[in-house]
Parts: C-alpha cells; structure tokens; sequence
C-alpha cells in the first residue's frame, strides 16, 4: 500500500467547495427533472441521453466535491483544518 500525504485544503479552496457544492446540486436536481420530463421514448432520445450525461457529471463533480471535503475534515492535526471546523 502506497504512502498518502495528506495535505490540507487552503481556506479559500475549502469556502469554493462549499459554494459550488450548492450549484452541483441544482445541477442533479435539474438533470434529474429533466430525464424525468422525457417520459415518451418515442419523442427523442437525443434529448434524454443528454439529460443522462448531464446527470451522471453534475453527480461526479457532487461525489468528488464531497470527498475533498470530508478528508479536509479528518485531517485533525492540520491547523487549516482545526480553524475551519465550528466549535460545538
């Protein structure tokens, strides 16, 4: 198993992911809203594959967006880390 350093997030990087976090998540919801919207397979499929491609990213850039945050939460001994989290 490969050593892994863990370096933390810089504040503004850290305040970045957390406002874009918002906008994948209006992406999935319109995507999903979307393919939902396409309900007759014969009207096109172009516009439903679409929706499908639209979907599986916005749910990737989602997925990666949470896991940079919550390994920037498990590093406790990062004082990035210790200053960012709320006390509590």
């Amino acid at each position: 198993m490969a050593f892994l350093k863990r370096i933390a997030l810089a504040p503004r990087a850290v305040r970045q992911l957390r406002r874009v976090r918002s906008v994948y998540v209006a992406g999935v919801l319109l995507s999903t809203l979307g393919l939902l919207s396409y309900d007759d397979p014969a009207a096109g499929g172009r516009q439903t594959v679409i929706a499908g491609v639209f979907l599986l990213v916005f749910t990737a850039l989602l997925t990666l967006t949470a896991v940079q945050l919550w390994r920037h939460g498990r590093t406790k001994h990062c004082s990035t880390a210790k200053k960012l989290t709320p006390l509590g």
